[in-house]
């Protein structure tokens, strides 16, 4: 992404300058050596022996010889990448999208008391542990990636997800729904999301974002499917059966992606360690996690309220339905025009601005017109913004910290994301007042804050981007260079045009 020279620059505020792997302005399809404050930076004789800068990155931090990766000339853009990104549709069509079905399954428990000694509390408690189970798991799901192989742990993740749909249609009590589609389903879908989440971007440089955006489409369409499907099983054959068909539809379909996928991890060199918290010492890592924690706030309350909401303004449960089908139809068709976007426009620019989209819709047209069914909808189609995290998370963490380290990056990432998961729809039950069009006043307000709390913190990683790009030109043409707190002073970096 900087200028001509191929060496990393020196250090500032404690880290280098050195190029982004996969970034846009990158014409290499081989990937870039990550910064030096991760490996060793004595790259050059690795280079002129044949062997992969990212191999040889994972000799320094593990101190085992790398391994030998292709000839660049072997490595084609996309190729059987496009199959991979059929697999991680459906795999994430049918963890995620089921994941997001449950806004359904929540405004039927909710309205038809199914188990008389639940709160509502306890209801929503069950969808933020289904996600927040998957996100701890993470440094599990990603030692077994290392450890096992990518297969054996969708296996994995795959016969907890069965389990969990299978038990959740005998449950009697809330504990049992708690235990089967809260933890089990949640420890199913951690296994395969950590598995599949990194594969993507192995395949591509040039459309990385675009191609990765594509994969994670497959939630949106799964949650627009089952959104429909499931409501329509509730009241046609009972809510038992309805759980026992989404356990067979999801073990038929995630086994043939188990055939199919095919990663590249030790093409790449891929690290798969859990926990380096050497990455919450660099402040654009940190901003990061702090705009993913504030959008996923929002991101659960809006999901997973839809539905109930619907009903609350004087909407039917069909209604509901349909909104939480058009919202996942929003991020379906949604995501891969923003990671089409990412590319040219900048992943960091498209990320910050979704988000601050998210907000101002959430605050103005969800509070004021989501009182009327088709404002509703209108809101609805909005979902692409509000899910943004998903579409943008992988492409630029990978910027950031490069593919190698994309895998111990985006497991400590879950783990910060945890409490957040497990806690939103739970706050926003919580701050439901009354009943009636404004009952779900307070619960849109704190949404629509979070995501501008989210922007606030990705604008700021925009900055930082901003600052090594001018730093890295101060560099060559000998000018002074400053620290990432006196640029920001400056306030130029607000309102500057760029892309990044």
């Amino acid at each position: 992404m900087y200028a001509a020279s191929e060496k990393a620059s020196a250090p500032f505020n404690g880290h280098p300058v050195s190029r982004v792997p996969g970034s846009a302005d990158s014409s290499e399809e081989k990937q870039a050596l990550p910064t030096s404050d991760d490996y060793s930076t004595n790259n050059d004789s690795n280079q002129d022996e044949g062997v992969s800068a990212e191999a040889a990155g994972v000799a320094a931090a593990t101190g085992n010889e790398p391994p030998t990766e292709a000839p660049v000339e072997e490595f084609k853009e996309g190729g059987y990448g496009w199959v991979v990104v059929l697999a991680v549709f459906l795999l994430n069509a049918h963890t995620w999208g089921l994941n997001s079905a449950y806004a359904v399954f929540l405004a039927y428990f909710l309205n038809n008391n199914v188990f008389p000694d639940a709160s509502p509390i306890a209801y929503a408690f069950v969808g933020g542990l289904s996600i927040s189970i998957a996100l701890l798991v993470s440094p599990l799901s990603t030692v077994s990636v290392g450890k096992l192989g990518t297969r054996p742990t969708l296996l994995i993740g795959i016969f907890f997800e069965t389990i969990a749909f299978i038990g959740a249609s005998f449950t009697k009590k809330i504990w049992h729904l708690l235990l089967s589609q809260g933890v089990a389903f949640g420890i199913g879908m951690g296994f395969i999301f950590v598995a599949s989440v990194g594969i993507v971007p192995q395949w591509f440089t040039k459309r990385r974002s675009f191609a990765n955006a594509l994969g994670t489409a497959g939630s949106g369409f799964g949650g627009l499917t089952y959104s429909l499907a499931t409501n329509a099983m509730i009241r046609n054959i009972s809510l038992a059966w309805a759980f026992r068909i989404l356990a067979i539809v999801s073990f038929a379909v995630n086994m043939f992606c188990v055939i199919i996928v095919r990663d590249r991890n030790k093409v790449v060199g891929s690290v798969h360690v859990p926990f380096r918290l050497s990455l919450l010492k660099r402040i654009e890592y940190v901003l990061l996690i702090t705009w993913a924690f504030f959008s996923i706030f929002g991101y659960i309350i809006v999901i997973f309220s839809l539905p109930d909401y619907t009903e609350a303004v004087g909407g039917t449960a069909a209604q509901g339905s349909i909104v939480a089908a058009m919202f996942n139809l929003s991020q379906g068709l949604g995501r891969p025009m923003i990671g089409f976007l990412s590319d040219p426009v900048g992943r960091i620019n498209v990320m910050s601005l979704g988000t601050l989209t998210a907000g101002v819709g959430a605050l103005f047209i969800w509070i004021f017109a989501g009182k009327y069914f088709a404002g509703l909808i209108i809101y609805s189609l909005l979902g692409a913004f509000a899910g943004i995290l998903w579409a943008t998370v992988a492409p630029v963490t990978a910027e950031i910290v490069g593919v190698p380290l994309l895998p111990s990056a985006l497991s400590v990432l879950w783990i910060v994301l945890v409490a957040p998961a497990t806690c939103a729809e739970v706050i926003g039950l919580s701050l439901r007042s009354g009943t009636g069009k404004d009952s779900y006043l307070h619960v849109q307000l704190f949404a629509g804050l979070c995501f501008i709390a989210a922007f606030i913190a990705g604008w700021l990683l925009r900055a930082w981007k901003l600052h090594q790009l001018e730093d890295a030109a101060n560099e060559e043409s000998g000018a002074p260079r400053e620290s990432y707190c006196r640029y920001l002073l400056k306030f130029t970096w607000v309102f500057k045009v760029h892309r990044v």
